[in-house]
This record gives structure tokens, sequence and C-alpha cells, in this order.
């Protein structure tokens, strides 16, 4: 074998055995590439039986293990909707009071329950037995990357179809966090109930309803120095709940509430206060009247819970939470035939744009109706 450097003569010696194979597989390969060689090869599969299928049984030296249990579903929440001045806090209050229940105030709030710094301390005097709004909010400073100022005023009106990553993310965290069931109170989302539903399928949804000249009273901070006949322009000065900034940003979907059009705040405020209505019966399981928490609290409370889905919760204490009412205090600065007269003006525009038979029904029997 010539010479030469390490490894020639392994490698010479692997080429010669791989020129000496090459004819042997030159012909195996035509061979099974003509007819003969196909027949032989069809036989041979026939021929071939599988071998049968083997049941291997567990090992006896080792433990079965049972199979993990699937996570349990988290409690849906309960959203309850309510315009201002409705009684919203009274209920949010007695679902403070449920055990195992994470009530919070009024997400969409502009003072931002969640900023410890920057918190306003303040409570109303009207919401009785209530020294804080923010308790439930403690420990959730993350909140404050989404919350936006604008959702208290600004697209009020959102279908299924609408986007707001934001509001979503916001919600979200709340539900995801909340140490119990959360219940969360809202007075901006009344026109975003169908955007609700669709993102929170599972929820349970608890609308609550005030007479609208017993709410409207309540709404005028000074009532002896608001004038019955003033202006939608002057009442600007006395508007504490954005009646002209919701009026202007819903005129989109209803151009009737163009409150540049309409010169009569209290027009204005019952049109917003049939709308709102109309939503809550439509969208919520349980439509109830703020007058009839008052007049029957264990059987009211009973139905909403029902209709949360919310067992075993003792009544009694809750209701115990519900103080008498001072209803009829608007006839101190109207009389009835000023509210008639513009109730019924107000019952002719709303016929007008949607028919007098898809008028939402004034409140009555239907409230107590649970709806599933």
């Amino acid at each position: 074998m010539p010479a030469g450097p390490p490894g020639y003569a392994r490698r010479l010696a692997r080429r010669w055995r791989k020129a000496l194979r090459r004819p042997a597989f030159d012909l195996l390969g035509r061979f099974l590439h003509s007819d003969e060689g196909r027949r032989v090869a069809a036989e041979a599969v026939r021929g071939f039986t599988p071998p049968a299928p083997l049941v291997v049984p567990p090992s006896p030296y080792v433990s079965t293990r049972p199979e993990p249990m699937a996570a349990a579903a988290p409690p849906a929440p309960v959203f309850i909707t309510a315009r201002f001045r409705s009684g919203s806090t009274l209920l949010w209050q007695i679902f403070r009071h449920v055990h195992g229940a994470t009530a919070f105030y009024e997400p969409h709030n502009g003072r931002r329950w969640f900023d410890a710094a920057r918190l306003d301390r303040q409570v109303d005097p009207s919401h009785r037995g209530v020294d804080n709004y923010w308790r439930e909010y403690e420990g959730m400073e993350a909140l404050g990357r989404w919350h936006r100022a604008s959702w208290g005023t600004k697209q009020l009106y959102m279908t299924e179809a609408c986007a707001d990553g934001d509001m979503r993310a916001y919600l979200d965290y709340l539900v995801a966090h909340a140490p119990g069931r959360p219940v969360l109170q809202f007075n901006h989302v009344d026109f975003r109930l169908p955007w609700l539903r669709h993102h929170y399928p599972a929820a349970r949804i608890i609308h609550l309803y005030r007479n609208p000249r017993d709410q409207w009273f309540s709404t005028l901070k000074t009532p002896d120095v608001t004038p019955r006949d003033i202006s939608t322009t002057d009442f600007r000065s006395f508007d504490q709940y954005y009646l002209v900034a919701w009026a202007r940003d819903l005129s989109v979907q209803f151009p009737f509430l163009d409150p540049d059009q309409e010169p009569r705040p209290y027009r204005l405020f019952y049109l917003l206060w049939r709308l709102s209505h109309a939503l809550g019966v439509q969208h919520a399981h349980c439509s109830i009247a703020y007058e009839r928490l008052l007049a029957e609290p264990d059987e009211t409370i009973t139905t909403m819970l029902e209709a949360a889905e919310w067992p075993g919760v003792d009544v009694a204490p809750l209701a115990a939470l519900v103080a008498p009412g001072n209803g009829g205090r608007w006839v101190s600065w109207a009389p009835a035939a000023w509210f008639e007269e513009h109730e019924a003006a107000c019952e002719e525009v709303l016929a007008r744009e949607f028919g007098r038979a898809g008028t939402p029904a004034m409140p009555g029997s239907a409230a107590r109706r649970t709806r599933t």
C-alpha cells in the first residue's frame, strides 16, 4: 500500500470497500424497480402479520397517582347599575356587609379611590352609616395605569362592538384581585350595559332606579335657590351630576338630548332617566325600585340576592341597614302639574323617536320581575 500522511491508508481502504459494494446495490435497485421485483415485494407485504396490540398494565411497584383536580371557576362578579342620587350607595353598603363579598364603590369615579397619596377622604353626609368609600381599593395602586377620568363624561354609550382596552383591563384587575366575590357598584354604565354583558357574560347585573321627581330634587344642591324654570345654559352652575355633559355626549346617539336644542334641564334629566331605565330593564337580571327597597327591605334584598345567585345569606342584618326614606320632597319645589307637563312633552319625544309601542313603560309592576 502506498505511503502517505497518517490516516491515508484507512481512507483509501474505505473508498475501495464502497467501490466493491456499489455494483451489488445497483443490481438490487434495478431488481426492485422491475416488474418481478415489485411482485416479490407485494407478496412479502401481504404475507406480513403485524403483532397483536399489547396492553401494558400499571406497574405493581409504582403507586398510581390520582388525576389532578380542575381548578374551581372564580365566582361571577355582581354589577350594580344606577343613576346618580338613586340610592345606589345604600345598595353598595348592603353588599359591603354580605359575608364573602368585596364591594367596590363607583369604580369609574374621578376621585381615584386606589390613589392613597392623593385621595380625597371627604364623605357625603347624606350617605348614612358610610365612613369611607375606598377601603376595598387599598393596595391596588396598579389601577392607576388604566384609570381614565374621561370615563365619567365621555363615550358613555358603548355597544358590544365598542373597544376600550383600559376599561377592560381596569375592571379585569378589580375582579381578579378582589379577596371575595367582587361586587362593583356603578353610576356610569347604564348606557354601557351591552358592552359589560358582552365582556362579562357570567356577571349578574342588578339595576336600581328611583322616582325621577325625587331623584331630580336630590340632585339639586340648593333647591331653594334653584329657579324652577331655569334654562339649560344657566343650569351649568347648579349642575353637580354632569347632566349637561352627559346629554351632550349622548346626543351623538340620541340627537334630542342636545343641550343646545333643549332649553329646559328637567326635560333633559327626564329623557336621560327614561333611556337609562329602559337599558337597565333590558340588560339587568333584576330591576328594583328604590322605594320598594325602603318599604320592603327583607323581600327586596332576598330578590336581589336570588338574582345575583348568592345563596345562604342572612337577610335580617342587611335589612336593618335600610332606614325609612323621605320621598315626595319634590312637591316643595314644583307642583305635580309642572312635572306632568314636562314629562308628557318628553313622552311625545320618545314616542316620535321609538314609536309608542316601543317606548319603555313607566316603572310599576315590572319592578318585581326577575329576569335570568
